[in-house]
């Protein structure tokens, strides 16, 4: 595949380096306005888009993609707010997205956990219960897009909470997510379950940023040549 790299950050070194381990070319990186003035008429000449970029640059990256006619790979977060509206756009037009707040392997089955977890205590008020999660001083967006999909996935499942929120004295029916920046941390991620009696906790830790690049690759190989909006749940079938 010839791949178009958005965003040319420390993901987009590591996605180029698997890409290129794995048989593809990297045909032009795009990073900044005097790329996308230099180099932007040849992403038409893309096999696929991967996009690792900013919260504000990703949705524009998604629409040149679309009106380009190549399929993207967008792991960027923080702009979930617009994901639903994305989503119809894509179908309407028959165009194709791959998007996931984490393309690790571990994560989507950490994911999986968090669901199944979250059905069996939804009958248990007794515990309490919030997510956390820690990043690295460069992440831009909080909380992390994978925190996110973690509460969203609870609230879904367990009943006494219909939204999320980062404030530190949450209202009745929020679920806390707390956000910590911290050095150079790749990824952490908690979810915990606090009765008096004892604590339930399910932990997620990237030891390094190769395991997302790799899920980014894996995802623009599955959606060549197709049409649509996909997941992870998609590629790694897991119900």
């Amino acid at each position: 595949m010839k791949i178009a790299l958005l965003g040319y950050g420390k993901m987009g070194h590591e996605i180029e380096s698997v890409a290129i381990e794995r048989g593809h070319s990297i045909l032009i990186h795009l990073d900044c306005i005097d790329d996308w003035k230099k180099y932007g008429n040849e992403l038409a000449c893309a096999d696929v888009a991967i996009d690792f970029s900013t919260p504000e640059s990703a949705i524009s990256n998604i629409h040149k993609c679309f009106s380009a006619g190549i399929p993207i790979v967008c792991g960027t977060t923080g702009w979930h707010s617009q994901i639903s509206e994305i989503r119809s756009e894509c179908l309407e037009k028959g165009k194709t997205l791959f998007f996931a707040s984490n393309f690790s392997l571990g994560v989507n089955l950490f994911f999986e956990l968090n669901r199944h977890l979250a059905e069996i205590m939804n009958a248990h008020t007794a515990y309490k219960v919030r997510i956390e999660e820690t990043h690295h001083i460069h992440k831009l967006d909080k909380p992390s897009g994978t925190a996110v999909t973690l509460a969203n996935d609870i609230i879904s499942r367990i009943k006494r909470f219909d939204a999320w929120s980062i404030e530190d004295n949450p209202a009745v029916g929020e679920l806390p997510v707390h956000s910590i920046r911290q050095g150079e941390v790749t990824g952490i991620h908690a979810v915990i379950y606090d009765s008096e009696a004892d604590t339930i906790e399910i932990k997620h830790t990237a030891h390094n940023r190769r395991g997302f690049a790799v899920g980014a690759v894996l995802a623009a190989e599955f959606i060549l040549g197709k049409k649509g909006f996909f997941g992870m749940r998609d590629m790694i079938k897991t119900g």
